[in-house]
């Protein structure tokens, strides 16, 4: 009896630390990248591009392009066109998302117009429709007002897509950055970016409305429409502080955000304060999709793009994912990586995106 009891014991210890040891690790490493099914939410693909799908395939990647009404990008009638042919192309990769122009929406018949439209890029695949930040820092009224996001010639658009359940896709102002002098921003991408783009760098232009202004007349289109679901890309402007970007998520339970070329913002954070950075993540999960903003104009090579591609998300993988000290070029103080847990990861870089966008990828 003793010696059964004591074979027994033995079994269980060994079935024990068989379980232990074949139990998966908390977070995952660097050999777990090109496995793990990951979705770009935010990308501007333009043209075939045959060698940058496959490095997207080969790391695992899905692709959401989005159209956006931008002068340096083809027309909008070429993104879409470039768009429906990739997903034709790649069915179970490629999924795009609409847009609309408007730099003309005093004019007769523009209502009308731009729903025709959307109703037409929708039945033809599309997943959301972006907004973007010309309205607000571009447009103005014939009277020389501004127009923003929340001007009630916008709102029968807006009550029909979310009567629809379509996602609205919002790039709504621009870092805080942008009102800030060119030596007092924090990052050096920044830096770059206003002083190519100096008609964005509204330190410079007064005459546009505030940073608070653009974020409040996004909020006040949010209070107006409930039921909208809504993305705030680029951490939904909010991106140089979690407390702020939290704070957004509360007020709006149907809005997400997403980290496209701002999560170097929250890597300058972690800097500061990893810890409070990491809890962001976990406490939010359900609420982040991943995204980089990747571009592709049309005088890149393709090969550089796909190279390009591969660099960024496996910058942001030792970010989100690793556990080792990291430096950035775009600031001076090295950070940690967050070795967010396996399910905070597969929701950030996947399983929100299904959910939200549920018919984008085969």
């Amino acid at each position: 009896m003793i010696l059964a009891l004591q074979r027994f014991l033995i079994c269980a210890g060994m079935m024990l630390a068989v379980g232990v040891n074949a139990a998966e690790p908390a977070t995952y490493g660097a050999d777990d990248f090109s496995r793990i099914e990951k979705i770009d939410t935010h990308v501007h693909l333009h043209g075939k591009l045959p060698v940058f799908m496959a490095r997207a395939r080969w790391d695992g990647f899905r692709l959401l392009t989005i159209n956006v009404n931008y002068s340096v990008f083809p027309p909008l009638d070429r993104q879409l066109s470039d768009a429906l042919a990739l997903k034709k192309a790649y069915p179970d990769r490629v999924a795009f998302a609409t847009t609309f122009d408007a730099s003309d929406s005093n004019s007769k018949g523009w209502l009308a117009r731009t729903q025709r439209h959307l109703i037409a890029t929708v039945k033809q695949g599309a997943v959301g429709v972006k907004v973007w930040k010309d309205i607000g820092m571009q447009q103005r009224d014939p009277d020389g007002r501004a127009v923003m996001i929340d001007d009630p010639r916008f709102t029968p658009i807006f009550d029909a897509l979310a009567e629809r359940g379509i996602v609205v896709l919002g790039h709504i102002g621009e870092p805080r950055n942008a009102w800030l002098p060119l030596d007092a921003m924090t990052t050096s991408g920044d830096r770059e970016y206003f002083t190519q783009h100096p008609q964005y760098h509204m330190f410079a232009h007064p005459e546009w409305p505030s940073y608070e202004e653009q974020i409040a007349a996004r909020d006040r289109l949010l209070d107006r429409h409930r039921h909208l679901e809504f993305v705030g890309l680029h951490l939904a402007s909010l991106e140089w502080s979690t407390d702020r970007i939290a704070e957004f998520l509360r007020r709006y339970p149907l809005a997400t955000v997403d980290l496209a070329a701002r999560l170097v913002h929250l890597k300058l954070q972690a800097s500061v304060d990893p810890a409070k950075v990491r809890q962001f993540f976990i406490e939010h999960q359900d609420r982040i999709l991943y995204a980089t903003d990747l571009t592709r104009l049309l005088d890149q090579e393709d090969a550089a793009f796909a190279e390009e591609a591969h660099r960024v998300w496996t910058d942001d993988w030792s970010f989100l994912a690793g556990t080792q000290t990291l430096r950035s070029d775009e600031f001076a103080a090295p950070f940690q990586g967050l070795a967010l847990p396996r399910e905070v990861i597969d929701k950030i870089y996947s399983g929100n995106a299904r959910r939200i966008f549920p018919t984008a990828w085969r």
